[in-house]
């Protein structure tokens, strides 16, 4: 399973061949997708402030391609001690804690947080570093 962070949905909305083919694979339900719910908060929220024409088209899209990852006490658990054992702001830890809850092997992002991130069963892919 492949987790998507909010990054990877600013990537794609700004035309980056990587996130394109990347996504085509979801959409072509070729792969496993999961994303946090906190991705689409991240999204709205980016909406509002007019930075993402056709937000509300975009959740639901996502919503209906990928795995929509929702808190529980693990998440919230495994969220506090990612963002304490490695320093990262709460919300990226708290992404990253759905995601691992779900098992994903491979997580897209642009976020420098996450990809400080490293274990032998997860990958996380920066697609600002290519």
């Amino acid at each position: 399973m492949i987790g998507l962070d909010t990054g990877f949905f600013l990537e794609l909305l700004s035309g980056s061949h990587q996130a394109s083919e990347i996504w085509k694979l979801c959409v072509d339900d070729r792969a496993d997708f999961a994303v946090s719910f906190l991705t689409l908060f991240e999204i709205e929220r980016l909406g509002l402030k007019g930075k993402i024409k056709d937000f509300q088209e975009l959740i639901e899209i996502i919503s209906l391609s990928t795995f929509v990852v929702w808190p529980d006490l693990e998440i919230v658990s495994s969220g506090a001690r990612l963002s304490h054992g490695l320093g990262i702001p709460a919300i990226d830890s708290i992404i990253l804690a759905c995601l691992k809850k779900v098992g994903v092997n491979e997580i897209y992002t642009t976020d420098k947080h996450l990809a400080s991130y490293s274990s032998e069963s997860v990958v996380v892919k920066n697609l600002k570093n290519g």
